[in-house]
């Protein structure tokens, strides 16, 4: 019987020491901690033809912003529609109002970002009840990470928008809403003499999306005179060589990618991706396309990263 006990005893020691090896072996799951966006933005209003024409977070009719509350980094731009100045209206008006709007809810902290139309509802909203009608245009695209969750959340409305890079590839962009080529999906508020007459479509009408982001993401948001003038390719090429999380090299990415869409804008001869779109749809076109540009790049980083 001792023989038998002492037996039972050793096995047990040896099955409960194998199960200690068995945990002390296995490692212990890394925990993620919270990431931030570090932004550079930058951009031209075709109007100028060498320096950037900053002014109140807008180039030319373009606007952006950058924010951040308690749970939440925010970029946003919009896009003003040019064809108001026929009418004697600045369009540059709106969408910098627009964006200055959004810029304040998101600070404010009264809304649940994971749903960011819920901010282009917000503001377009307040637009609407001014006793002083802005009149105006624009499209807009808002993208807000989620610091906690690693997790952005977007809505675009319009052919704004962004695209989502990891280890030199685009993982994620936004859907292009256009009524017909070269008229975008848009916010609108016109005179009353115009009433039914202006394209003006409900910020419910927004395309909203959710991705989960890792250290090293770059979110490249941009209005369409980027898009129209640099191809995906070309885009990716800057971003490749975008490897330090520090501001300035962020910024000099954001302005690098601005400074070549606006050079290549006003080539007569060059094959555009605004140009193939053309000749898709049977339009006989080459070239660039004379456009504001406002780019807005975030580089996704752990808060270790940016002491």
């Amino acid at each position: 019987m001792q023989s038998l006990a002492l037996g039972w005893r050793l096995l047990s020691r040896a099955i409960v020491s194998g199960i200690h090896n068995e945990f002390q072996l296995k490692p212990r799951a890394k925990v993620k901690g919270p990431v931030q966006f570090v932004t550079g933005c930058s951009g031209f209003s075709k109007s100028v033809s060498k320096t950037p024409n900053f002014k109140n977070w807008s180039f030319g009719d373009d606007a952006y912003f950058v924010a951040k509350n308690t749970s939440y980094d925010v970029i946003g731009v919009a896009d003003g529609v040019g064809g108001w100045r026929n009418y004697g209206i600045d369009p540059a008006a709106f969408p910098r109002t627009l964006m200055n709007i959004c810029e304040r809810v998101v600070v404010e902290d009264r809304l649940n970002l994971s749903s960011p139309v819920k901010v282009i509802e917000a503001s377009y909203q307040e637009l609407l009840e001014q006793k002083t009608p802005l009149i105006g245009s624009s499209t807009a695209c808002i993208v807000a990470l989620n610091r906690e969750e690693r997790r952005v959340y977007s809505a675009n409305l319009g052919d704004s928008g962004f695209l989502i890079i990891r280890d030199g590839e685009v993982v994620h962009r936004s859907e292009e809403q256009q009524h017909y080529f070269n008229t975008p999906f848009q916010l609108a508020v016109a005179p009353p003499s115009q009433q039914g007459l202006v394209l003006s479509d409900s910020p419910s009408m927004a395309d909203s999306s959710s991705f989960p982001v890792e250290e090293g993401d770059v979110i490249m948001l941009g209005t369409d005179g980027l898009f129209d003038n640099l191809s995906e390719d070309m885009l990716l090429r800057h971003i490749s060589q975008l490897q330090d999380p520090q501001p300035e090299s962020v910024q000099q990415t954001a302005s690098c990618i601005a400074e070549e869409a606006h050079l290549l804008s006003f080539d007569e001869n060059y094959l555009s991706p605004f140009a193939l779109s053309a000749i898709d749809m049977g339009i006989d076109f080459i070239g660039g396309k004379p456009d504001d540009i406002t780019v807005v790049i975030a580089k996704i980083t752990s808060f270790s990263d940016s002491i």
